[in-house]
């Protein structure tokens, strides 16, 4: 009887994992000792095959209740598969004006997916790297456990 549970809980675990048919990309990196310095980059590299379809791309910031900011800034250097490169400046809200958590999860761990560009054509395949660094005054910033990308199909 323990068994057949177990097997069912598998089971439905993979179905619902697998459901995500619009993922073309997701990857996050823990940050040591949930502390962000400056110069902790994240890097990704994401391959795209597809130059038809327009994608959307989020970032993925998983934030505890230590943190002491309501925003983050973030410089996002994206270069494509020919050497092109493009930087931005990012604010992600992660708490409203009264200090409530705007990302899910319960307890002291918040996850916040922050829209960054929608409806993007990659114009060639091949692999595109991604480079997240945290653009805040304090140097180290203490509570943000991991920063990820995420790249959909639209």
């Amino acid at each position: 009887m323990l068994q057949n549970r177990f097997i069912i809980v598998l089971f439905s675990a993979i179905f619902l994992v697998s459901c995500d048919r619009n993922g073309v990309f997701e990857e996050n990196i823990d940050t040591p000792n949930t502390t962000w310095t400056k110069e902790n980059v994240a890097k990704f590299i994401a391959t795209i095959s597809d130059t038809i379809s327009y994608h959307n791309i989020f970032i993925n910031i998983r934030n505890t209740t230590d943190y002491t900011n309501c925003n983050l800034y973030l410089f996002i250097a994206t270069t494509s598969p020919s050497g092109a490169a493009h930087l931005d400046t990012i604010e992600c809200l992660l708490a409203d004006d009264q200090g409530k958590w705007l990302g899910k999860g319960f307890g002291y761990i918040r996850d916040s997916q922050i829209p960054y560009k929608f409806s993007v054509r990659f114009p060639q395949t091949g692999d595109y790297k991604f480079e997240i660094k945290q653009a805040m005054r304090t140097d180290s910033l203490g509570g943000i456990s991991s920063v990820g990308v995420r790249v959909e199909r639209r």
